[in-house]
């Protein structure tokens, strides 16, 4: 079986500006001429979400959470119940998603609560809609955050680990910044340099240039002038 041709769609939406990503192949569709794929942190609005998708004969058969903060979570049970598709999160971050403390809704008056149906360990192969994705642990900007690395397509759902020249912050509940720069280093730096990424904020960027540019954790991150 060849490398599929996989394409990621965006949407930003909410107050911070959420990055949410629909993941399918181009080439593969149902009898009924539908294209399946995953879905990424619906932020807001899962009724959008799903009225955007549908309109464009989009199916979700997935949902899948980087991390559980407000500005990530915020469309995920709306589009549950108007799809039946499952959410999936790093086992870690199950707390963080049922607390509206931990994930920050607090702050902002919404007081959002969700229950992940499928909890995956570090390293999983995930699979649906005819996709496989492998969930890497990256604790920093939570202590459950992770990516979704596509293999075959140099693809990577990065959340707020990673940002075009910057990283996620730490100054949350369950952050920290030691951990951050560990795992980018030590799980994200390690892909291919031309793995795509496409963070949860922001521009995309490769590894190969956050490798050379970052100033948090990249080649010159903390070096002197002289």
């Amino acid at each position: 079986m060849g490398i599929k041709n996989i394409k990621v769609g965006s949407m930003t939406l909410g107050m911070c500006a959420t990055n949410c990503f629909f993941v399918f192949d181009e080439d593969t569709s149902d009898e009924s001429g539908k294209k399946h794929g995953i879905l990424f942190d619906p932020a807001d609005r899962g009724d959008k979400i799903y009225e955007s998708l549908s309109g464009k004969g989009f199916v979700v058969d997935l949902i899948l959470l980087t991390h559980g903060h407000f500005d990530h979570i915020g469309g995920a049970e709306e589009i549950r119940n108007l799809t039946g598709a499952k959410i999936g999160c790093y086992e870690k971050e199950m707390a963080m998603c049922k607390d509206p403390y931990l994930n920050l809704s607090n702050d902002f008056g919404t007081h959002l609560k969700i229950s992940p149906d499928i909890l995956y360990r570090d390293g999983d192969e995930i699979e649906a809609a005819g996709l496989k994705c492998r969930l890497i642990a990256t604790p920093g900007h939570t202590s459950g955050g992770c990516c979704y690395f596509f293999e075959e397509n140099k693809i990577l759902i990065c959340g707020d680990t990673l940002f075009e020249e910057s990283v996620g912050r730490t100054d949350f509940p369950t952050s920290s910044t030691s951990e951050l720069i560990r795992s980018i280093r030590e799980k994200l730096f390690v892909l291919p340099d031309d793995t795509l990424c496409y963070p949860g904020h922001g521009e995309m960027t490769t590894i190969g240039h956050e490798k050379e540019y970052n100033p948090f954790c990249g080649e010159y991150a903390g070096s002197d002038f002289f």
